[in-house]
């Protein structure tokens, strides 16, 4: 790879996977190929729900919002690192950075966020139902995505402000394929890091107030499920929610691991691969999984893909 004397501008080098062009070349066209099955996964998502009468439910309401999230999500960091690997060069402008930094942050707020709303509207649904369209009526759904939208634009305005209110020193290269806030850390040699700090803090005890929330509904919903006397009714409602703790699991074991871990100085392929799972594999396989299991969807993706009934 070919690393400019990166001091002297205001950009940074991202160092990615490996110096060996080959395996960048390989690394492109991996994740071109993941990016393209993302996008398309989630644009379809987005069409089926938007289009489809019979998926007009607020579950499916906040399932387009999560699949807007994980599109943009993979559209703020790939591209970047495709261009980086296919060009030789793993030169990332500032503005570029101060972007990727609030996008990820922003949409990773969001996404935590929904997938909290979303184990809500399932826990109304299954353990609340007489009541669920009191509940859960338009206006709430929209009131409840608005502030989910709120709450993950705060918190990249947050992430990026505090991050470069810092001063960077040396050869700024990041062990990443994207700017990375650990790594930006690293490069910082005035006292500004403690602000970022605080903000990761701040969120990491809303992240683990989400996931408290989330694991309390489906122990509300698990206890009424295991007194169902039909097993067909128990087999319907675990079609439900099973992609919906699967997509959780995910994404919260592969945050946790990352951004919780001991740091080092230096970046190691675990923390690759783990960057990999929560910023590239969840939101190109959350459209998957949570099609797989759904009838519903299967049938309206049928109609879009081979059909051409919304067409």
């Amino acid at each position: 790879m070919i690393v400019r004397n990166i001091s002297t501008v205001s950009g940074f080098c991202l160092l990615g996977f490996s110096d060996k062009r080959e395996l960048q070349i390989l690394h492109a066209w991996i994740f071109l190929l993941m990016y393209l099955l993302g996008f398309a996964g989630n644009f379809i998502i987005i069409t089926i729900t938007t289009l489809d009468p019979q998926l007009q439910s607020p579950m499916c309401y906040f399932l387009k919002h999560l699949s807007l999230f994980d599109l943009s999500s993979l559209s703020a960091t790939v591209p970047q690192s495709i261009h980086n690997s296919l060009t030789g060069s793993g030169y990332i402008s500032y503005a570029q950075c101060v972007l990727q930094i609030f996008f990820f942050a922003s949409l990773g707020c969001s996404e935590v966020a929904i997938l909290t709303v979303m184990s809500y509207d399932r826990y109304v649904a299954i353990c609340l139902p007489l009541h669920y369209e009191v509940i859960m009526n338009p206006r709430t759904c929209r009131w409840a995505v608005t502030a989910v939208w709120i709450s993950g634009g705060i918190t990249g305005i947050l992430y990026t402000t505090t991050t470069f209110s810092m001063r960077f020193c040396g050869a700024k290269i990041i062990h990443q394929f994207f700017c990375d806030i650990p790594q930006l850390l690293k490069l910082s040699c005035s006292n500004g890091y403690l602000g970022v700090v605080g903000v990761i803090a701040l969120m990491v005890m809303v992240g683990t107030a989400c996931f408290t929330a989330i694991c309390l509904s489906y122990i509300q919903i698990f206890s009424i499920v295991l007194r169902m006397p039909s097993a067909q009714g128990r087999s319907k409602v675990f079609s439900t929610c099973l992609p919906h703790l699967c997509v959780v699991s995910f994404l919260f074991s592969a945050g946790t691991c990352a951004y919780l871990k001991p740091t080092s100085d230096s970046t190691t392929a675990l923390d690759l691969t783990l960057s990999i799972f929560y910023t590239v594999l969840s939101p190109t396989l959350n459209p998957i999984i949570y099609s797989l299991r759904n009838e519903a969807m299967k049938t309206a993706v049928r109609k879009l893909l081979i059909d051409r009934e919304f067409f």
